[in-house]
């Protein structure tokens, strides 16, 4: 039996049904759940299925597509991105989850740009994180420079914390050890599996972020397990996983051909591994 709690998240990859789909996650052994946000209305009703089901609610991610304009002059789009992420704090607050979990930037091959509105945005959501009580996780991606600005200024602050992506870690971050740089503040993890860059010369892209299983790609998964003990995390281990492939690869199709039951059935089992090199001695 797993000593620690193991989360999965939802994934329309999974199906359609949201109710049916919260069931077979629990049914399959996950303790945990966690959402995407898609609204407030939406995130109350995904809840109340969930507190039917006895799967408490581990996170919720909060909306990243606009987060890059947090950073650029376009204030009518930053302003929109800032209402997105503030609802979905609220939505946390509401619904008693502890944890939004965000990113701080999206996109490649872009210039640099100067992190001042960037820092001053993300303060003002950092504080009504902090009124309601809910922690904001920020997330390594792509842009990794902008993730350490906001953790070095701020955070010391208590609504302010770390999840860690095994695979972005990856991919977008060259393999370097994040956990090293802000395990301190570890909140939660996304822990996936992929195979690094695939472009001889080094060029990212977001098709190398495969969310396979862990153990189906070259992660090196003792090496895991030793950094989250060497930062005494003893948090919920959370799993994000994608059932289908990115356009054009295909290391995900066998996943696709499976019945969902079975698929979340093997994904139970890789997690159980992943905890077992977990347990110290």
């Amino acid at each position: 039996m797993p000593e620690r709690k193991l989360c999965l998240g939802m994934n329309s990859q999974f199906g359609s049904d949201a109710e049916k789909q919260i069931y077979m996650i629990r049914d399959a052994g996950f303790n945990e759940i966690f959402f995407p946000f898609d609204g407030r209305n939406e995130l109350a009703e995904l809840v109340k299925i969930a507190n039917k089901a006895s799967v408490p609610v581990q996170s919720v991610h909060a909306p990243f597509h606009g987060c890059r304009a947090l950073w650029e002059d376009d204030n009518d789009a930053a302003d929109k991105a800032i209402a997105e992420i503030t609802d979905c704090i609220h939505a946390c607050e509401e619904n008693y989850i502890p944890i939004a979990v965000s990113h701080v930037f999206i996109g490649f091959d872009t210039p640099p740009i100067p992190k001042e509105k960037g820092l001053e945005r993300y303060y003002s959501l950092i504080k009504t994180a902090e009124k309601c009580g809910v922690k904001i996780a920020f997330e390594n991606t792509e842009g990794e420079e902008y993730l350490e600005e906001i953790l070095n200024n701020f955070g010391d602050n208590k609504a302010v914390g770390f999840c860690w992506d095994s695979g972005h870690e990856m991919c977008y971050n060259r393999s370097k050890d994040l956990l090293l740089k802000y395990g301190k503040k570890l909140l939660c993890t996304h822990i996936n599996d992929n195979l690094g860059i695939k472009d001889i010369n080094g060029k990212i892209t977001w098709l190398d972020d495969l969310h396979l299983l862990p153990f189906d790609g070259i992660g090196r998964w003792e090496y895991n397990a030793d950094r989250l003990l060497r930062e005494n995390y003893t948090g919920t281990l959370t799993f994000e996983l994608n059932k289908l492939s990115k356009p054009g690869r295909h290391e995900n199709d066998i996943y696709a051909a499976l019945p969902i039951e079975t698929y979340l059935a093997e994904a139970y089992k890789r997690a159980c591994r992943f905890e077992r090199m977990l347990k110290t001695q």
